[in-house]
Order: C-alpha cells, then structure tokens, then sequence
C-alpha cells in the first residue's frame, strides 16, 4: 500500500508526553500526527506528580491556565524513619519560587489527559488518530514509512522523523530492537487510588518542619514492617503505595479486604470509594539509544524510573521539549541534523542522575531490616536534620554536554514582572523561543550586530534586564555569575554566559557553531 498522508513528525502514542510532545511541534509550526491504539484518556490515574519545570513548559504552549485548577499545589517530600520521626524533608516551605511556580503539583490523569486533548484539537498542525495502532516502520533517507492498523483495516502514512512517545512496553522501541540498561532495581509494590472525603488521618510524627501541612505533602514511610508512601492527590484524590513483603502474592494483596486493612489507619471514620489497587514493580530502566536514523524515543519508552521522587513523567516532557525545538530548527533547514545528536547526549546523564538518586532513595526506603533501619535512620539525621535537602528537581545537574557552552547549561530562572497589566511571569512578558538577556540598554546595539552576524536563523530576541521591574531578581542572577548577558534556549536551560562585555561575539558565534548554522554546514540538511 502507498503511503498517501505526508506529516513532519509522526507521534506515536498520546499520553500525556506524546500530547505534549504534538501541541509543542505544532506550534513550532511542524505537520504534526499522532497516534494512539485507545480512543478514550486511560479512565484509571497513574502518574500524579509534576514540578515547575514542566508548568513552565505547559504555561509556554498555553494551557497551564487550563490544568492548573485541577491540580493541588503542594509542598515536598517527608521521609519518616522507622520510629515515627523525620529522617529527611525535600521540600520548599518558607522559600521563594525562583522559576514562578512552586516546586510540586498533584493531579489526575484522566483529567489532565483529558485537558491535553483540548488543547491538541485546538492546533491546527495536529492531527490526532485514535483507535489506530503502530505496527512497523521502514526508514530511508528522506523519512519513514509507518504501517498502521486502523478499524477499517491496515493503513500507512509518511513522516520526516517519528517521536516513539508509546510507554514501558514500547512497540517503537522494540521495533528498532534497542535494549535496555537495567540500572539494578525492580521492587513489587501495590498502588491504591481512592477518592477521599475528609483530611487523613496522620501520626504525630516528630520533626516536621515548621509551617509544613502533612495533607499537602507526599510522606514516605520507611518503616521495616511496611515501606509505604501517601500522596496528596488533587481534590478528593490520594493514593498509597505499599511495598509488598518477601512472600506475599500480588493476587492476595489487590484483595479488596486486604487493601482496605492497609489503608484503614488512614481512614478511620472516613467516607472514601477506592478506585483501583493493583500492583507495580518499580523499575530502573534507560534505553541505550534514543535515536535511530529519524526515529526517537521519549518518555517511558526511552527510560523508567522508581516514583520515589515523582519525575517519571518529568522525564517524558523534558524529553520532547529538549528534541523539539531541535527538530523544529531541523525541519526548516536551518539547522544540519547533527544537532538531534545532542537529544540524548543532553537528556541521558539527566536521566541517569534522578534515577540513580531515586534508586538510592527506593533501598533505604525498603530497608526491612529493623536493626539496619535504626542504624540509617541515625546516619540520615546527622546529615539532615533541620534543614531540607534541596528539592526532588534539584537533584537534576546542568547540561555539561551537547548544544550548551561550557559552564552552562542550568534551568534560567522566571522571576515575576511588575506590567501596567499587573503582575506577570517573565516568559509572558518576553515571549518564549531563543532570548539574549543583556544587562543594561549599553549592550544593545553590539548584542543586535552579533545576531545579525552569527544566528539570524534564529530569531533570537534582546531582553534588557534593567528595563523589567522584577526588584532587581534578573541583575542578582547575572551577577552571581559575574555575566553581563545569557543565552536562553527555547527549553529554558541556559545556553551561555557572557562574562566580557566588550565581546557579545564570542558566545553567538559559539551558539551557530554548536547548532551547525556556520555556512560550512549549511545546505547539507536533509
């Protein structure tokens, strides 16, 4: 059969990573398709968390206004110890929001999925297939040809470039025949969702940190007899999660009975409706490629992480914002496709870094040993006792490889702007895409002439920090650096830093090199 339909990116699965993967192509301005073998949202929840980094990301493409009243804003991670204390906190209260929003979100898939899709019928470069199922692909050098199954029989469609966005058991992934690293974790644990009406009941447990409200954080409970973990879904939503002992069947633990003794303590007096309990096994997983010829995976299908930290999903959505931008500089030739190189070697080490820390996390958590489990619970308080450890996204290093300057690479902050229009965040007041942050108005003019000269492929836009009423927070922060401008890429990571203010040259030129824009390069894009 001969392919009829022609697209720039075919993606395939929509989730949420692959939906955000299709609104943020097309409104980079790619024909973009998307595929999926259901045709409603998955009805059960599954992931629950994101952070500020990806509500940036969703306020970039415009429909953070849309999830962000389904979502409960909260406030860290509380590891209790096996005696009812605290043995670490990786939370925010009391600090600022250097990035404008808080640093964690609770929400319900099938809503926020359901949200997603809204927004995807509302792009103009999308079109979304449901009910239609990846089969095979063969690639060549002008695109790939994708077999597809479809109600009314097998079908086939043309794209430049294929994200593989279709979770865990990946057909995309297994079709290229790429395997993965197994980072040495897989734990069985049993997730319980239910609708609650009331406040949980909790503990007293000691040394929560002052000002924190157990009912808005996510609470670890190291306890030899049972790891367990509570999370604060939005509205009405919570979730358990429960390590399964040695011995202990999955079929005995999903028993309704036997659930509801687990989550009893919680709930004693308390109305709920329990909306699902089945089994996981927690993994540590990476894909050793991410990129075949015009083919990549993202999301769950590139990498698998332990949730004790929530950045699964994290994962998926920092994985097509790195590669879009990227494709899209690709695509419109103004970029050679070496550039898509720098997809993996950029998000890999990220990867590896939070699921090393959350594997990490996940063996002192399932300590079930009770005279090893004091003994850890000493060490974690010595090291951490009154004070947080940062957050779960602070865990995530700053890019040291790929399209970034040497000692760059950090998430660029978005500090809040006083407009005749009232307060608003920095990237609603400078737009997005690719921006040159320059100290004050004397560098304008060299900062223009550098453009012109090194990347006026890509439309970068001048921001004067001095002209923005943000009480100074974009001159601290060039500062710190002792910078007098930064590069800021379409994903919000800091391409480079200008430390010379007599030579904005460097850095641009630096920024068409990295990107193969110089003119050796140019004209060879496919």
């Amino acid at each position: 059969m001969v392919a009829t339909d022609s697209y720039d990116v075919v993606v395939v699965g929509c989730g949420p990573v692959g939906a955000f993967a299709a609104i943020v192509l097309a409104q980079a301005g790619l024909r973009t398709l998307i595929l999926d073998a259901g045709f409603e949202p998955h009805p059960l929840p599954r992931a629950v968390h994101l952070d500020h980094e990806i509500m940036r990301l969703l306020q970039s493409v415009g429909v953070v206004g849309r999830v962000a009243a389904d979502m409960r804003e909260t406030e860290g991670h509380l590891h209790i110890g096996a005696d009812g204390g605290v043995i670490r906190y990786l939370g925010t209260v009391g600090q600022t929001r250097p990035y404008g929003w808080a640093n964690d979100y609770f929400f319900y898939q099938p809503d926020f999925e359901n949200h997603l899709r809204v927004a995807l019928a509302a792009e103009p470069n999308v079109t979304l297939r449901l009910a239609t199922s990846f089969e095979s692909l063969t690639q060549d050098r002008a695109g790939v040809t994708l077999s597809l199954a479809t109600r009314e029989g097998p079908d086939t469609v043309r794209s430049r470039w294929v994200i593989g966005c279709d979770g865990a058991r990946s057909a995309v992934r297994r079709q290229l025949g790429v395997e993965l690293d197994d980072l040495d974790f897989e734990e069985p644990w049993l997730v319980v969702d239910a609708e609650v009406n009331e406040p949980l009941h909790f503990p007293p447990f000691a040394g929560v940190p002052h000002g924190a409200d157990l009912q808005r954080l996510s609470v670890m409970i190291c306890d030899p007899a049972r790891p367990a973990t509570i999370v604060p879904g939005r509205g009405m939503h919570r979730r358990w999660e429960f390590m399964l002992l040695p011995g202990e069947s999955e079929e005995e633990m999903t028993h309704p009975e036997r659930v509801q003794q687990l989550i009893q303590p919680w709930l004693e007096g308390i109305a709920y409706r329990l909306l699902r309990a089945t089994t996981y096994r927690f993994h540590g997983l990476v894909a050793r490629q991410w990129r075949s010829e015009r083919v990549f995976l993202a999301g769950d299908a590139a990498h698998q992480t332990p949730p004790f930290f929530g950045q699964g999903m994290c994962h998926g959505f920092r994985d097509v914002a790195n590669l879009a931008w990227k494709l899209a500089l690709v695509v419109s030739g103004r970029a050679n496709d070496r550039l898509l190189d720098t997809y993996q070697q950029e998000r890999d080490p990220h990867v590896r870094a939070i699921i090393a820390a959350a594997i990490d996390a996940g063996r002192y958590i399932c300590v079930l040993d009770p005279r090893e489990a004091a003994a850890r619970d000493a060490a974690m308080r010595s090291r951490w006792v009154g004070r947080s450890s940062g957050t779960a996204a602070d865990l995530i290093p700053a890019l040291a490889a790929g399209a970034v300057s040497p000692g760059a690479g950090e998430r660029f902050v978005q500090p809040w702007i006083a407009t005749e229009q009232g307060r608003m965040l920095f990237d609603d007041v400078t737009g997005t895409g690719w921006r040159l942050l320059i100290r004050d108005s004397s560098l304008l003019a060299q900062a223009r002439t550098a453009i012109s000269r090194h990347v006026p492929e890509l439309g970068l836009s001048v921001i004067d920090a001095s002209a923005l009423a943000d009480d100074g927070a974009l001159a601290t922060w060039l500062g710190q650096r002792h910078a007098c401008a930064a590069i800021i890429r379409p994903d919000f990571y800091v391409f480079g830093l200008c430390v010379d203010a007599g030579n904005l040259e460097m850095p641009l030129k630096y920024l068409g090199d990295r990107l193969f824009l110089n003119l050796t390069d140019r004209g060879s894009h496919p």
